[in-house]
């Protein structure tokens, strides 16, 4: 919330923006664009999202109030060669991953909706000349390989499901005298081997070891030089646990296929070359939980979790989660339903939204009321949770004297908790200022039984606190500590640093300052995910005479600034002590300074928040934004 010292201005703006609303068009958001867990882009109508998103590659669009899938992009074949892959072999169609897998060997197709492969070129064939062999003289058709071993002398053909021999142009008189010669090819199983095994010509040797399972044939001449093995090198796993082991690949996948979670190491290969785990894996944090094939479905279970992601099998690169995100928060600093419309209307992303419901009327606990219940439905139709704001009217005396009279804080929070409730929102937003450091501690004391009665109620208590200091805290109202213990979200007021009748010029904001803020309201023992940082959309503008004196100042709001700037002719110079540019332009003989706010001041506040993993930031105030400030700050979520 904003001190009421620019309420004036507040009122204003409200007037000249609300003008003509009512009839405006609704742009409420409904439909969000991903990239994998990336949000892009929001859009009030679903052409508008699908058509976003089908300029990128691996989006989906969702629905916003469910997070159902409607439209997505995802690929449904993925080429593989040995087992290992890349984005940039995917695609949607089976004949476009057919055209790039013919362009390599060992190669791999998968039907992502599906288990296992729907094509290959993995080698059935190989070429020899004796013991030599060459990378290329591997084929996938005994056509092909026989087509090759014409255009040599003295080759062999293996067949590589059993390694049996199967092919070869050796003239039988070649045999013959090969045979005649040293028995220098040795037949062994594991570490066995017999006299009988003892040959002179490879292919007898070739054809004795086919006949037993994980045999060899070695050079014995040679330091047992290994010339062929039969080792069963495909091995079948299910999960961790090792199921069988095949000399063939074919036999192997056969196999596997039998079960599900199963999947194909071999003995060179780094990365599994065959599996039937379901593409989509879902876990709860880091744990596994689930998987499927169906991305969309993988997420319709995901769903009924918290914390959940959906991660790739191959790398387990996260393509989705329902991870606590930063929650954006904004006050309207209004109860006018048109000009609360106007300000959800403008921005994408919303969470929480703030209108000036309540205020403490009198002592005796009366309560002003001003909400309207079709606002609240209207807000909670699209999906943006209510916190009616209540304000004391920055009276410090009214403030004391009802905190001293308990009938009048039981009628007061009787009277809000039933109106809360009879309303349906989600919680309500205590904004007392200017409370009296004296009343601290029935200041705590009202606040814990109006949480009490609130969450009896099944209603939300956030409160607003000035950003303050730890080395005066103990002197102020506001028990930061015990508060934090009590109600469900702080939310700091990390502006007005320099306030409207402070002794000197400066940024309503430094980053340092709002930084230091941040680390002193968590030193409180408040924990992140309550802690909502505010952020200003305004900056105060100063009025400095020829002497250096202090003269005026005013409120702008950010949304109007780029447009004064470039009537001014304004300077802008960067400030290192605040972290943001200082405008300066002369009028009127004075000089006039303030501090820029724009969508890098915000991103950088919002930094803020992400780097100490808060809750979420909380602006005041809507309605001094534009439209597009919000579709940076929806990418920042």
């Amino acid at each position: 919330m904003k001190r009421n010292t620019v309420l004036v201005l507040s009122i204003l703006a409200l007037l000249l923006t609300s003008s003509g609303t009512a009839l405006a068009a609704d742009k409420t958001s409904k439909y969000r664009v991903y990239q994998d867990d990336r949000i892009l882009v929001e859009t009030s109508d679903y052409s508008s999202a699908e058509n976003y998103a089908k300029q990128y590659t691996s989006t989906h669009v969702e629905e916003i109030s469910t997070r159902k899938w409607l439209w997505n992009n995802y690929p449904r074949y993925k080429m593989y060669q040995n087992g290992i892959s890349s984005s940039a072999w995917e695609f949607a169609t089976l004949d476009q991953a057919i055209r790039e897998a013919s362009n390599w060997g060992h190669a791999s197709i998968r039907d992502l909706r599906s288990d296992g492969w729907v094509w290959n070129n993995y080698p059935q064939y190989r070429l020899y000349q004796g013991e030599l062999t060459l990378d290329s003289w591997e084929f996938t058709t005994l056509a092909q390989a026989k087509a090759e071993g014409a255009k040599w002398g003295n080759v062999h053909i293996i067949d590589l499901r059993d390694h049996q021999w199967i092919w070869d142009n050796i003239p039988e008189s070649s045999k013959g005298e090969l045979r005649a010669g040293p028995k220098v090819y040795q037949v062994y199983q594991g570490k066995s081997t017999q006299d009988s095994w003892s040959f002179a010509y490879l292919e007898d040797a070739v054809r004795e070891a086919a006949a037993w399972g994980n045999s060899s044939v070695v050079r014995s001449d040679k330091n047992n030089q290994t010339i062929l093995s039969n080792e069963k090198i495909y091995k079948v796993y299910q999960y961790s646990s090792l199921l069988n082991a095949f000399l063939s690949l074919d036999d192997a996948i056969a196999y596997a296929k039998s079960f599900d979670h199963t999947r194909i190491t071999k003995n060179d290969s780094p990365k599994d070359i065959w599996t039937n785990y379901p593409y989509y894996q879902v876990f709860q944090n880091d744990k596994w939980i689930s998987d499927s094939s169906i991305l969309p479905d993988a997420v319709n279970y995901a769903l009924s979790f918290s914390n959940a992601s959906i991660r790739l099998l191959d790398d387990s690169f996260k393509v989705w989660d329902n991870f606590r995100m930063l929650q954006f928060w904004g006050w309207n600093g209004s109860s006018n339903n048109d000009t609360i419309r106007a300000h959800v209307n403008n921005t994408v992303g919303l969470d929480v939204v703030s209108p000036t419901y309540f205020t403490l009327a009198d002592a005796s606990g009366t309560l002003t009321d001003t909400s309207n219940k079709d606002t609240v439905a209207w807000l909670k139709a699209q999906n943006v949770r209510v916190y009616p704001l209540i304000n004391n009217q920055f009276d410090a005396a009214l403030t004391t004297k009802f905190l001293a009279n308990a009938d009048a804080q039981k009628k007061f929070i009787q009277a809000l908790v039933s109106k809360g409730a009879q309303l349906g929102v989600e919680g309500l937003n205590i904004d007392f200022e200017s409370v009296a450091g004296k009343d601290r501690a029935p200041y705590t004391a009202f606040v814990k039984n109006l949480t009490a009665a609130a969450h009896a109620e099944g209603l939300k208590i956030s409160i607003d606190l000035p950003r303050g200091s730890v080395k005066w805290n103990a002197q102020t109202a506001y028990d930061h500590e015990k508060l934090g213990e009590t109600v469900d979200y702080i939310i700091t007021m990390t502006y007005d640093q320099h306030w409207r009748s402070g002794p000197e010029a400066g940024s309503v904001a430094g980053l340092q300052w709002v930084e230091e803020g941040v680390q002193e309201f968590l030193s409180y023992g408040i924990p992140r995910d309550k802690l909502i940082m505010g952020i200003p959309f305004y900056v105060r503008e100063w009025q400095i005479d020829e002497s250096g004196q202090l003269v005026d100042n005013r409120a702008l709001l950010m949304k109007d600034l780029p447009a004064l700037i470039k009537s001014k002719k304004a300077t802008q110079t960067w400030d290192d002590k605040f972290g943001q540019y200082r405008v300066e332009y002369e009028q009127d003989g004075n000089k006039r300074v303030f501090w820029l706010e724009d969508e890098a001041t915000v991103k950088a506040r919002i930094d803020i928040a992400k780097k100490y993993d808060l809750g979420g930031v909380a602006a005041w105030r809507l309605g001094y934004d534009s439209a597009d400030l919000w579709k940076m700050m929806i990418q920042q979520k």
